[in-house]
């Protein structure tokens, strides 16, 4: 990409609304901050949508009504991306001021110390801690063998004791996340954050109700920022069941090959290569994943490949979406998956490039344009 397609795209409406969705602040659990700002996205322009509401979980749904809507023949399509990112949440605080964290979501342990940190309290406010553990110079020559994990960790917020933390606002139970607000690298259109997963997902779902605003459309199509899926992919039957869609796509990020270490044969997808058709994904570790229908990825790549958008197929190992508990929704719903190709995935500078996530905004309007 030269220097002037990636200014082009960077400019753009579809880069301002990737920077102020990642910038939100959205733990699971306590993702308010992120709704609103994903509210805010789909109030511009004179609204998206045509009907809102939420659940109980917070789940946010926004309608866009089609031809098909109340009629024997109505058609339902949902496209789902979760609000939440990874943090931690404070298990304990030391006589000294300290703080002991557990983490939310998966998290590499090997790159938590030496992090900016923010929590919100109780009542909304934001506190500044640093994580640290034992430095360096006074490891034993054992201890320089291993690596630091959560249990070496505690986070600094420049107080001296407990009592000073807690007049902070902060106490047992509170939710903190990454510090770090996301940028462009070096005039390129490679976006890093603390929260491209999954915060890209929900930019391409703003950009495509953007190009579908003023055209006629088949079917209803709901567009639902999820909550909690970083632990446990929580909503995804939640909403199928509460909207039941005649088909489900979740819109998230996944792994991708080309750089130092990681070969293609491990991750077979590409940065910069566009959509990631779902086929299979699995986490043996919490035994769950989706592999999707053959008839449905043959619908998708059929319409990526009639509107000449660049797309590629994605099988994934120790990974999976929404799409996994959307799946056993309703008796059984047909659920694939449109993924955007990242980097760094599950950590402070998580990155995609904006043209996947153009790919993937113009895919999701003409599928939906296509839908009958």
């Amino acid at each position: 990409m030269t220097a002037q397609e990636a200014a082009k795209l960077t400019d753009g409406p579809l880069a301002k609304s990737l920077a102020a969705l990642d910038n939100a602040f959205g733990v699971s659990g306590n993702e308010e901050e992120a709704a609103a700002a994903f509210y805010a996205e789909m109030s511009a322009e004179g609204g998206l949508f045509d009907e809102r509401f939420s659940d109980a979980l917070g789940n946010q749904f926004y309608v866009r009504y089609g031809k098909s809507h109340g009629t024997a023949g109505e058609k339902r399509l949902m496209f789902a991306a979760h609000l939440d990112e990874i943090g931690f949440v404070i298990k304990y605080i030391e006589d000294e001021g300290f703080a002991r964290i557990f983490p939310v979501g998966y998290h590499d342990e090997r790159l938590l110390v030496n992090q900016d940190l923010v929590f919100n309290t109780i009542a909304g406010q934001k506190i500044r801690g640093v994580t640290g553990a034992k430095p360096f110079h006074c490891l034993t020559s054992a201890e320089k063998e291993k690596t630091f994990g959560i249990a070496d960790v505690y986070v600094d917020f420049g107080t001296e004791s407990a009592g000073e933390t807690r007049a902070l606002g902060l106490e047992i139970g509170d939710l903190g996340g990454y510090a770090r607000a996301g940028f462009f690298l070096n005039g390129t259109d490679v976006y890093s954050g603390k929260a491209v997963d999954d915060r890209a997902g929900l930019a391409v779902l703003v950009e495509a109700l953007r190009r579908l605003k003023g055209l006629d459309i088949f079917p209803d199509v709901c567009v639902v920022a999820t909550t909690q899926e970083e632990v446990g992919m929580r909503a995804g039957g939640v909403v199928t069941n509460r909207w039941k869609p005649d088909e489900f796509f979740a819109l998230d990020v996944t792994l991708t090959g080309g750089a130092p270490g990681l070969d293609y044969r491990d991750a077979a997808c590409k940065m910069g290569g566009g959509v990631c058709v779902k086929c299979f994904d699995w986490d043996p570790v919490i035994t769950c994943g989706n592999s999707v229908s053959r008839a449905l990825t043959a619908r998708m790549t059929a319409a990526a490949k009639k509107h000449s958008i660049p797309f590629q197929y994605e099988v994934l190992m120790g990974g999976g979406t929404d799409g996994w508990t959307a799946s056993l929704a309703n008796c059984g719903t047909l659920a694939g998956g449109i993924s955007i190709p990242s980097r760094y995935i599950h950590t402070a500078v998580g990155a995609v490039t904006l043209r996947d996530l153009d790919y993937c905004a113009a895919f999701v309007s003409h599928y939906v344009q296509d839908y009958r």
